[in-house]
């Protein structure tokens, strides 16, 4: 386990509405600290990262063509019921 640094903790006691952000150093890549109570709450039952299936893929393309105004204009794709 990895210990706070002054600097990191002062963040976590200040935290308002998004977690502090570290940077590291080497990679410029960015993480978030969260508390492990937040993580888990993420991370709970109801959380799924498994792969979409074909009917969730289907229903967010569904979905992302009629944000974008799409109504099946072509006469081959057929419009949803």
């Amino acid at each position: 386990m990895i210990e706070l640094t002054e600097q990191q903790l002062e963040a976590m006691e200040a935290q308002e509405t998004t977690p502090p952000r570290l940077v590291n150093p080497r990679t410029q890549e960015a993480f978030i600290l969260l508390r492990v109570a937040e993580y888990e709450r993420l991370r709970g039952e109801e959380y799924d990262d498994s792969p979409w299936t074909r009917e969730e893929l289907q229903a967010q393309a569904w979905e992302t063509g009629e944000r974008g105004g799409w109504e099946g204009e072509d006469d081959e794709t057929p419009v949803k019921p």
